[in-house]
């Protein structure tokens, strides 16, 4: 009777596995999770900005004029009339008028200088400009302009030397001072074949000088007040220099030098 019972039940489960297969198991319906809602932009309408920083504003100076009170053309000379200038010829070295230029050249062993100075007019306040042409010239070689040139030899000169620098001088009682010793310039020549041009500005005890429109340097020297003005050229050594001055302008100047401030003095404490 037990067996019976347990024959039925194995019956029994084995019909159920078999109809399980008839029956399929039903769908599973996935659970759908809501999508996380958008936040809404908040719309600004004046949105902040960054302060600019504020810089200083900075305030452009103009260049001061180099040549101030610069008046009327007093002359101009093309060099067309020998007369008007010193001119020598020696075997050595020799000053002439030709071509509308004066021409100063030495030959011979230096060192020698030749001078050619205008016989006018005397000037005292003025601005004077002139092209040099260098054909010779080397090293420690000189040429330059002299101005209130007196006929017991005192004058000012302006140098240039051929190695690119530049001075200035007083030709006084037989007795010659380097007032600015030499100061190296862009604008000086270096050998020769070179062209320069020299301008002087003098307004009483004040005087500028330039090469080539550009300001070199400036001083003031009251011992000479007037005179004339011409060109030099100095020989240092064996080797010929020839120089042609041309173009030769001269300008009036009416300028006040500005008063300079006292230099204020220390009182001493009792």
């Amino acid at each position: 009777m037990k067996l019976t019972f347990i024959f039925w039940g194995m019956l029994l489960l084995g019909s159920l596995a078999g109809c399980s297969g008839l029956f399929p198991a039903p769908a599973l319906t996935p659970t759908l999770i809501p999508a996380t809602t958008t936040p809404t932009l908040t719309v600004v309408w004046f949105p902040p900005t960054n302060t600019p920083t504020i810089f200083p504003t900075q305030t452009i100076h103009s260049t001061p004029e180099q040549r101030p009170g610069l008046g009327e053309l007093l002359f101009t000379d093309s060099f067309d009339q020998p007369d008007l200038w010193n001119t020598s010829v020696a075997s050595g070295s020799s000053a002439t008028v030709t071509r509308n230029r004066l021409i100063l050249s030495i030959s011979s062993q230096g060192p020698d200088t030749i001078t050619s100075l205008r016989s006018g007019p005397t000037l005292g306040d003025f601005y004077a400009e002139a092209t040099v042409s260098l054909s010779l010239c080397s090293d420690k070689d000189q040429l330059g302009m002299n101005f209130r040139a007196n006929p017991d030899d005192n004058y000012y000169r302006f140098a240039v030397s051929c190695d690119g620098q530049v001075r200035f001088e007083r030709r006084y009682s037989g007795s010659t001072q380097p007032l600015i010793n030499w100061l190296s310039s862009g604008d000086a020549p270096l050998a020769a074949p070179a062209e320069v041009k020299l301008g002087v500005w003098a307004v009483g005890s004040e005087m500028r000088f330039f090469l080539n429109d550009h300001f070199q340097f400036t001083l003031r020297d009251s011992v000479l007040r007037t005179g004339t003005l011409g060109f030099f050229v100095y020989a240092s050594g064996a080797a010929p220099i020839t120089a042609s001055f041309s173009d030769l302008s001269v300008y009036s100047v009416t300028y006040v030098s500005p008063t300079p401030s006292l230099t204020p003095s220390r009182t001493p404490t009792p």
